[in-house]
C-alpha cells in the first residue's frame, strides 16, 4: 500500500474534474523517472490526454519556489510546465506534461547545433528575470558558493575516498576554492536556473525546448547556466565545439543585453566560464558522492570520472591552478582507480 499515492490520485482526479477535464473509467497513473530529490513524479493518462502529477512531501521538499518561478518565467515566455493545480500543504502539484524526450539522448554531432540554439533562446529569456512577484530570488552569494565547493572536500575526498588532507593540501584547496568563488562574484548577476543541462531540457511539440527542475533558481553569475549546458556532467563535447558555442552565446548576450555585457570581451567571458565550470564540477562531484553515501543512489558515481576530467583539463589551462591539478592527478585519481567504486573503462577514458 502507498497511502500518499492513493491520496495524490484522488486529489488529481478532483482537480481535473474542477478544470473540466473529468477522467474516464479507464484512466491510468504510471511512474515517471524522477530526479535526485525526494519528489516523485507520475503520469496520468486518459486516452490521448496526459498530465504530470508530483508528490513532494512538504516536510522534505519546499515546492513554493517551484510554483513562484514557474509562474514568473511563463510570463517571460520561458517554456516551463503550466501548473494546473497545486496543494502545497499536502505537497501535490498537477502539471502540463512535456513528454519523455530529454535533450540527452537526442544530442549528437548532427543535432547539437540546432538543439543548443534552442536551448540558448530559452536561456536568454530566463536570464532576463530579475525577481519574482512574491519575493526576490535568493542571491548566489559567497556563502552558498562556499557550501557547494565544500561538498567536494567533505563528501568526495573525506567520506568517499577517505582522504586525509595535509595542512598544505588543505590550504591549497582553500585558495583554489577562493579564486573560483571570487570569479563567480565579479560576474554580472542574472537569473540562474542552477541545473540547466541535458536531463532538465525536454523536446516538446514544435521542437521547442521545455525547461524543468528549476525550483532552485537564484540570482547569480551570467556564465553559470551556460557552463551547465556546454560542460554537462552527462555528455562531453570536443573543445572546439564548446568554444564555438561559447562564442555564439556571448554574441547573443551582447545583442540581447548590451548594457550588461557590452564592455566584457570574449576572453574575460571565457575565463569566467572556465572558472565557473570548475566551481560547478567540484559541487557536482561532491553531490554525486553524497547521493551514494547518504541516499544510497550509487548510479551517479559513474558520472564522476567525466566530471573530474573537466576539472583537470580546464584547470590545467591556467598556470595559477597547476598545483591543484597536479595534486588531483598524483594523489586523488589513483585513489579513485584503486577504490573499486568507478567503472575502469570510464576511468581510462576520462582520466588517463
Amino acid at each position: 500500500m502507498d497511502p500518499r499515492l492513493s491520496e495524490l490520485k484522488s486529489w488529481s482526479a478532483q482537480m481535473l474534474d474542477q478544470l473540466g477535464e473529468t477522467l474516464s473509467d479507464n484512466w491510468q497513473c504510471s511512474v515517471v523517472a524522477g530526479d535526485a530529490s525526494f519528489r516523485r513524479y507520475f503520469r496520468i493518462t486518459d486516452g490521448d490526454r496526459t498530465w504530470i502529477v508530483v508528490d513532494a512531501p512538504p516536510e522534505k521538499e519546499d515546492s513554493q519556489p517551484f510554483v513562484e518561478v514557474a509562474r514568473c518565467w511563463r510570463e517571460l515566455d520561458v517554456n516551463v510546465p503550466d501548473i494546473k493545480a497545486d496543494d502545497l500543504q499536502q505537497g501535490f502539484m498537477l502539471l502540463e506534461d512535456f513528454g519523455d524526450i530529454q535533450f540527452l539522448p537526442e544530442l549528437s554531432p548532427e543535432t547539437a547545433d540546432a538543439l543548443y540554439g534552442r536551448a540558448f533562446a530559452e536561456l536568454l529569456k530566463l536570464q532576463r528575470c530579475m525577481g519574482l512577484a512574491a519575493r526576490e530570488l535568493p542571491p548566489y552569494d559567497a556563502a552558498m558558493l562556499q557550501r557547494e565547493v565544500d561538498l567536494f572536500r567533505d563528501w568526495f575526498l573525506t567520506e568517499l575516498l577517505q582522504v586525509s588532507l595535509s595542512d598544505t593540501d588543505g590550504q591549497a584547496l582553500d585558495q583554489f576554492f577562493s579564486t573560483l568563488i571570487n570569479s563567480a562574484l565579479e560576474q554580472p548577476q542574472v537569473c540562474v536556473h542552477r541545473d540547466y543541462h541535458s536531463r532538465n531540457l525536454m523536446l516538446c511539440s514544435e521542437n521547442r525546448v521545455g525547461v524543468i527542475d528549476f525550483q532552485d533558481a537564484v540570482m547569480g553569475p551570467v556564465t553559470y547556466d551556460l557552463v551547465s549546458l556546454l560542460r554537462d556532467c552527462y555528455i562531453a563535447w570536443p573543445d572546439q565545439d564548446v568554444e564555438r558555442w561559447l562564442s555564439q552565446y556571448w554574441e547573443l548576450v551582447q545583442q540581447d543585453r548590451p548594457d550588461q555585457l557590452g564592455e566584457i570581451d570574449l576572453e574575460q567571458f571565457r575565463i569566467w566560464f572556465d572558472r565557473m565550470g570548475m566551481q560547478r564540477h567540484l559541487k557536482a562531484v561532491g553531490i554525486f558522492a553524497r547521493l551514494k553515501i547518504r541516499d544510497g543512489k550509487a548510479g551517479y558515481l559513474q558520472d564522476i570520472p567525466r566530471t573530474m576530467s573537466y576539472l583537470l583539463d580546464v584547470g590545467g589551462r591556467y598556470p595559477e591552478h597547476q598545483g591543484i591539478v597536479e595534486w588531483l592527478r598524483a594523489d586523488v585519481v589513483p585513489l579513485m582507480s584503486s577504490s573499486g567504486l568507478f567503472d575502469q573503462d570510464a576511468m581510462q577514458r576520462w582520466l588517463d
